[in-house]
């Protein structure tokens, strides 16, 4: 059985001399720079990763542990003499990485090194699986939304059409579409994800559908689009709800006849692919407003599976941050041991508006920064002064004020940088956008006394 392999190198020399030794037993993925590699874990991570580092400037000591905390993986340093003399790098390889060899790499020594971080890999997997954190389908929850949410994906998983996922931002529904792709009958093809807010206008239609060399300007080759790339896989559309009308058409006659042509072809190609679709948006408000197409929404609405927020999943609270504690165990200091049960409180009295990407976010945070030996309230930013949810104000109300609070704040701090804010918050800079507008928050973070 094929293993894969992540290597980062800005050359190709090490990945051929690897594949050339060791191709049948090992499937080796090369990215040039980190921002690749991220993306690459995110989307399909790798149990085994390697980092070749020819000097400390094309891929800095700081930015690495953004990588080596990524999934449950180990991590090799194949690295230039003279880049030890890095004082980042020392301290950083010592932290993060399985083992390390220098270059020029011994492809014999170093394909026996990756089996020993491979094994390392699965037997921290399985520690995982036994540790009480995860229950079924690679998510953590007993609570009876997630009973609820386990029970439709049983069902889900043995059918192969389209499903909508709908939820809050930070809930965790691309973890779900992951779940329907590893548990069916599709496991053994690609899961490709793809943000559709995040990809700028004039670039989506490419994106999603490829193009032909010559097609416009700067194609200088043929690229596979998203659509084409998930063959035999699952698709994910996140953030679907912010497709233009005209590609909303191109989708839906894809879905229509699952076949594609590429920006700039004639050819009609056939794809095999399961769609996944995800919305935080009310997207039957959108048919009514003319923003999305009807049509489309049946296409995709064929099984509708909604993702519950944090606040309505309060028993899970405890288990969700243990798990992520255990996840990123590298992160913390030798001395921290976990959670003070004031910490536990907090979390569990706490509305959660970025739900558990902010969990994730606010726990990593303070195993990086705690400086005792338990996690305390004010490490996790939920300090006891929480101002209470005036009694006569309804839930929803509620929480638009809540939401608009920590928007606010969250941008000061920022210095009304929607990006950085973005970032903090744990949801995307166009989620931010539409979250601001609505609110009544202008870009330089002052509220509209008008909207209430």
């Amino acid at each position: 059985m094929q293993r894969d392999v992540l290597i980062l190198d800005p050359e190709e020399a090490l990945v051929t001399h690897l594949a050339e030794d060791g191709g049948a037993r090992w499937q080796f993925h090369h990215v040039r720079d980190l921002e690749a590699a991220l993306q690459r874990q995110q989307r399909q991570p790798c149990r085994v990763g390697i980092v070749v580092l020819r000097d400390t400037h094309s891929t800095p000591a700081s930015g690495l542990p953004r990588l080596t905390t990524t999934a449950v993986s180990e991590w090799i340093a194949v690295v230039a003499p003279q880049a030890l003399d890095d004082p980042q790098l020392r301290p950083c390889i010592v932290q993060h990485f399985h083992d390390f060899h220098t270059l020029p790499a011994d492809s014999t020594r170093l394909l026996m090194t990756l089996g020993h971080a491979y094994g390392k890999a699965l037997v921290h997997a399985r520690m995982h699986e036994g540790s009480g954190h995860e229950t079924r389908f690679g998510m953590v929850g007993q609570s009876k939304v997630m009973q609820a949410l386990y029970e439709q994906l049983d069902k889900v998983i043995k059918v192969d059409v389209p499903v909508l996922l709908s939820g809050e931002s930070g809930t965790g529904k691309e973890l779900v579409a992951r779940a329907i792709h590893r548990y069916s009958a599709r496991a053994g093809g690609p899961f490709v994800a793809m943000n559709c807010a995040a990809v700028p206008g004039n670039l989506i239609q490419s994106e999603l559908f490829g193009h032909e060399k010559g097609a416009f300007t700067g194609a200088q080759r043929r690229s596979i689009g998203n659509i084409e790339a998930s063959t035999k896989g699952v698709l994910f559309l996140d953030e679907i709800g912010d497709l233009s009308l005209d590609l909303q058409t191109n989708l839906l006659r894809f879905l229509q006849d699952m076949t594609i042509v590429r920006v700039g072809g004639t050819e009609p190609i056939a794809v095999d692919t399961r769609v996944v679709a995800a919305s935080h948006v009310d997207l039957s408000a959108a048919i009514a407003a003319g923003r999305f197409r009807a049509d489309l929404f049946y296409r995709l609405d064929v099984v509708h599976l909604h993702v519950p927020p944090l606040r309505e999943r309060r028993d899970d609270i405890r288990e969700l941050a243990k798990a992520v504690f255990y996840n990123n165990i590298a992160m913390k200091s030798p001395r921290l041991a976990g959670f003070s049960e004031a910490a536990f409180l907090a979390m569990e009295s706490y509305h959660w508006p970025g739900n558990v990407r902010d969990l994730i976010n606010r726990v990593r945070r303070a195993m990086i920064m705690c400086d005792g030996t338990h996690i305390a309230p004010a490490d996790l930013g939920l300090g006891t002064r929480q101002s209470p949810i005036p009694r006569a104000m309804t839930l929803e109300g509620a929480r638009t004020e809540f939401d608009r609070e920590m928007i606010l704040r969250c941008l000061r701090q920022n210095d009304a940088n929607v990006s950085s804010s973005a970032r903090q918050l744990g949801v995307s800079r166009g989620t931010l956008y539409r979250l601001m507008a609505r609110l009544g928050i202008d870009s330089n973070g002052h509220p509209d006394p008008s909207v209430n």
